[in-house]
């Protein structure tokens, strides 16, 4: 699996965004930098039942990370048009507007390293990606088990502060600063 440290891989993965139009083959360049961090989180398939919490609360934040110069990025092994017709089918969905990764090859689920082989799903995982698209913290869940997209903004604020932060660390606290020797 990547980690802290690696570069997220240069692909181009089919999109799908909004609900206003079918799916047209839209691609999203995961090599562009445009000087954001990227928040990339997958979730195992559409349709289900843990998923749609999570993205909806991601979706709820989309702003909070935007203000941070952040881009919300979701992902699943399902198709673009089965993402279509999901977010159409659940208006929460709907208006969780951020781009939503078709990685039905799975190229990108394998190369993060974050594929079930026995369910031919992604895990729940997280990457936060800074603006030199370099993985600086990554989250893995089981199928099973949602996440917590608030505990995500707070990992972007201690690692855009480039500070010492502790333990449960919040925007507007101190960071820790060593003693001189």
């Amino acid at each position: 699996m990547l980690s802290v440290g690696d570069k997220i891989p240069a692909l181009k993965i089919p999109v799908q965004q909004g609900t206003s139009q079918l799916p047209a083959d839209e691609m999203y360049d995961l090599g562009e930098t445009d000087g954001k961090w990227k928040i990339l989180f997958y979730w195992p398939k559409d349709f289900t039942f843990v998923c749609p919490t999570e993205i909806v609360g991601y979706g709820e934040l989309k702003d909070d990370f935007a203000d941070r110069d952040a881009v919300l990025i979701g992902a699943s092994t399902d198709t673009s048009h089965v993402h279509f017709a999901w977010r159409r089918s659940d208006e929460q969905l709907a208006n969780a507007d951020f781009p939503w990764l078709a990685d039905n090859s799975k190229k990108l689920a394998e190369a993060l390293g974050i594929l079930n082989e026995e369910e031919g799903v992604a895990y729940r995982a997280t990457f936060i990606i800074d603006p030199d698209n370099v993985i600086q913290h990554v989250t893995v869940n089981g199928l099973n088990v949602g996440r917590n997209p608030t505990e995500t903004l707070r990992v972007l604020d201690a690692l855009q502060t480039d500070e010492l932060c502790p333990c449960n660390w919040t925007e507007g606290e101190e960071v820790l600063k060593p003693a001189a020797a």
